[in-house]
């Protein structure tokens, strides 16, 4: 089904060489070749080509992260948008939890659009990528997203999420510096299977590669005869969950399929053929043959934890215990999921259906959906299904061509364009509920549980299909290979009218003037200070689980109606994996309040005579801040708010092994959290409570200085560390030294 080649290949007249022949350029000369590069270079600003400075042709948020990005750009000087801004509303689209708090952000979005020049969608309208695959995508193109599922790679546009930090750069006309990125051909074989959908293929890869770090901060590159058997949904719906297998960013051939899709959505001018020029090199590649690509689940807590439907079925006893005491591992016992209690009969039963946002609503999905379910029933038992369609358009479609019929007969709700059962926020199931869904993640908590308060309850991802088969099978778990149906022949038919009616337009039309909305809950960031001259780190959380993901940092779900006051928010750091965490930062952090004002506390003053005989001396040029260790931490959402929220409770730094993700660490810079990592062989068998001392910290950090050598300071002595801050930019340096990017920005105007 999917093979791995860790070594360079080649690309030649649409052939795939293992080896390189005679004549074939080197992997540098080849891989500026790739449809990667090629794109990439023109928007790389830089003289070094090892180190790129991209520049993107616009932007896009949502508004869970839209207001902190407009707010941290307004304090940096920002005048207008300089190239085109899209703020959609699909996050916080429910008003149920804050009061008027979501709406209140919704009304500073059109503000902020008219005063800057951006475009602004309505709540409901689309869910942030179908409106960029829809409006904003184009061959050659480049966007960037404070969304990590930002990938428009089969539409030829590559697209990247970052933190809201990275977005800011972009607007007060500054770069996304990266350095030059290896590319990982994905080479496709053979067709698909009736039943087998893009999610399928999309959970079988990440399951071939994410753990490995097979593709970490890497391109993925499409191509191969397999690709011409895939129509533009499918390809996308492959293309979104690339962010799953902790790639940097994804591109695809285009063709005649990709052609006609422009011309459908009313942009011919954004097609252009892309495809693999002379011969280009990759440094490794993934080898996919469709056509024997199984239907796929992927069991709770990560799209990487793969299954075939069939292998689940013949063994649940076995892997739903494995889940279930990796769920127990994961949360510390706090509350047991009983996954094994869905067995009846020797079958699995399912709870809830969902199909739904970026990957699951698309039009493709739901047409097959609906024949899948026509003239079916999903019963009036516990199962329940709904149906999510990523755009007004869609919907208009789905309903004009009667497969919101199919699917409502069927019994389905159908409801409006929402991205809340993929983070937490919308059909939430009941406790030990199993939800099947056609969704980008199924993270803890994702579904809304909250495992603290004695909640729980499993997301499984599955494709459209199967969740329809399941369905009609009344949540008996069923793949779509097992169900006799015929593929419908229906075509999406984009009406733009919607967005025509609905849609704010002000790009290149900025209003000066205009005042923004601001709701009593929208707050500005409080004050931070530059990075001092030494560093005594308090940790505050100590983490040992192989991954900490973003969720675990700062949970979603409910907690995004606070996301435009960053003190409240904060309260909720960490909340949902080291509840201890937010109390203990802020005991730290009041503690440098009083050094601040010259009073050191007998906590530093005791911490610092461990290190020197000097200690009230020492401490006027030494921070105090809350450090998290973790082994891996940041995979998942690009949301910045899992690096704020620890630098409004006075954190400092973050010590790893490594990030599980480019955009996490860009993240923790950009707040002026110094990403310090450790060896992999080295032991930190240190609990919180204990500190770090980083003496010259400051110098280390504007010199350059990689290896800094610390003292661990415990109960039973002090030992000797080594930290490291490998890779920093000056660029990077400069907003650490200052103390984060607000900072960095503030002292370019003095």
């Amino acid at each position: 089904m999917i093979s791995l080649i860790n070594s360079g290949v080649y690309v030649k007249d649409g052939k795939f060489y293992k080896n390189p022949e005679p004549g074939f350029p080197t992997p540098d000369e080849g891989r500026e070749q790739t449809i990667a590069y090629r794109i990439m270079r023109a928007h790389d600003i830089s003289k070094d080509p090892k180190n790129m400075r991209l520049k993107f042709d616009a932007l896009i948020s949502h508004d869970i992260t839209y207001v902190g990005i407009i707010q941290t750009a307004r304090a940096s000087g920002l005048k207008e948008f300089p190239i085109p801004y899209v703020l959609t509303n699909c996050h916080n689209s429910l008003c149920a939890v804050g009061g008027t708090i979501n709406e209140d952000d919704h009304v500073f979005g059109l503000s902020a659009a008219k005063k800057y020049g951006g475009i602004y969608v309505p709540a409901n309208q689309a869910v942030i990528h179908q409106y960029a695959r829809e409006e904003l995508s184009f061959c050659g193109g480049m966007i960037l997203g404070s969304d990590s599922h930002t990938r428009y790679g089969s539409y030829g546009c590559m697209g990247i999420g970052e933190g809201g930090g990275e977005l800011v750069k972009q607007l007060l006309s500054n770069t996304y510096d990266v350095s030059a990125p290896e590319v990982v051909l994905v080479w496709l074989e053979g067709k698909p299977r009736r039943g087998v959908g893009p999610h399928d293929v999309a959970i079988a890869l990440c399951g071939a590669v994410f753990k490995n770090g097979f593709v970490k901060n890497k391109i993925l590159e499409f191509a191969g005869p397999g690709v011409a058997a895939l129509d533009a949904d499918y390809r996308i719906g492959i293309d979104v969950m690339t962010t799953e297998t902790s790639c940097l960013s994804s591109v695809w051939t285009t063709d005649e399929t990709i052609k006609e899709y422009y011309e459908n959505v009313g942009r011919p001018e954004g097609y252009k053929e892309l495809k693999i020029e002379k011969t280009a090199y990759y440094d490794s590649a993934v080898v996919i043959d469709l056509s024997k690509v199984e239907c796929m689940i992927a069991l709770p807590f990560h799209p990487s934890n793969a299954y075939t439907i069939r292998e689940l079925q013949e063994n649940p006893e076995d892997i739903l215990k494995q889940v279930e005491d990796e769920c127990g591992d994961t949360l510390g016992g706090k509350v047991e999921l009983k996954l094994r209690e869905k067995i009846v009969n020797g079958k699995i039963v399912a709870d809830q259906g969902s199909i739904v946002g970026c990957a699951g609503g698309t039009y493709a999905n739901l047409a097959e959906a609906a024949a899948i379910l026509d003239g079916a029933s999903i019963g009036n038992d516990y199962f329940d299904l709904s149906i999510y369609p990523a755009s007004a358009p869609i919907s208009l479609a789905v309903t004009k061509d009667g497969i919101s019929e199919k699917l409502m007969l069927a019994g389905a709700v159908v409801k409006p364009a929402f991205c809340g059962p993929c983070f937490g926020a919308g059909d939430t199931p009941a406790h030990n509920a199993l939800s099947l869904r056609h969704v980008t993640r199924n993270f803890p908590n994702r579904e809304g549980s909250k495992p603290g308060q004695g909640q729980i309850s499993a997301v499984a991802l599955m494709d459209a299909r199967s969740i329809a088969a399941t369905a009609r099978n009344g949540g008996v778990l069923t793949s779509a290979t097992e169900i006799d149906y015929e593929i419908p022949k229906m075509e999406y038919k984009y009406d733009r009218t919607i967005y025509e009616k609905r849609v704010y337009n002000g790009f290149g039309k900025p209003q000066p003037e205009y005042e923004l909305k601001l709701g009593p809950n929208i707050t500005d960031w409080p004050k931070m200070h530059p990075l001092g001259e030494n560093m005594l780190m308090k940790l505050a959380a100590v983490i040992f689980d192989e991954v900490t993901t973003t969720d675990e940092l700062i949970p979603s779900g409910e907690t995004s109606s606070y996301r435009s006051n960053p003190l409240k928010l904060a309260e909720f750091a960490l909340s949902r994996r080291v509840p201890e965490y937010v109390g203990r930062a802020k005991t730290i952090q009041a503690a440098e309040l009083e050094r601040r004002a010259g009073k050191p506390t007998p906590e530093i003053l005791e911490a610092l005579s461990k290190v020197t005989d000097k200690p009230e001396e020492l401490a006027k040029a030494t921070d105090f801040v809350s450090c998290v260790f973790a082994k891996k931490p940041g995979d998942g959402s690009a949301r910045e708010q899992a690096a704020s929220c620890q630098k409004v409770l006075g954190g400092g730094a973050n010590i790893c092994y490594e990030y599980a993700t480019k955009r996490y660490r860009s993240n923790c810079i950009n707040w002026g959290i110094v990403p310090f990592t450790i060896d992999k062989d080295t032991p930190f068998d240190y609990e919180a409570g204990d500190y770090v001392f980083v003496p010259g910290i400051r110098a280390a950090i504007e010199s350059g200085r990689e290896e800094i050598p610390a003292k661990v300071i415990t109960k039973d002595g002090v030992r000797d560390i080594t930290l490291y801050a490998r890779g920093l930019t000056d660029e990077e340096r400069t907003i650490l030294r200052e103390g984060c990017l607000i900072n960095y920005y503030a002292s370019l105007m003095k």
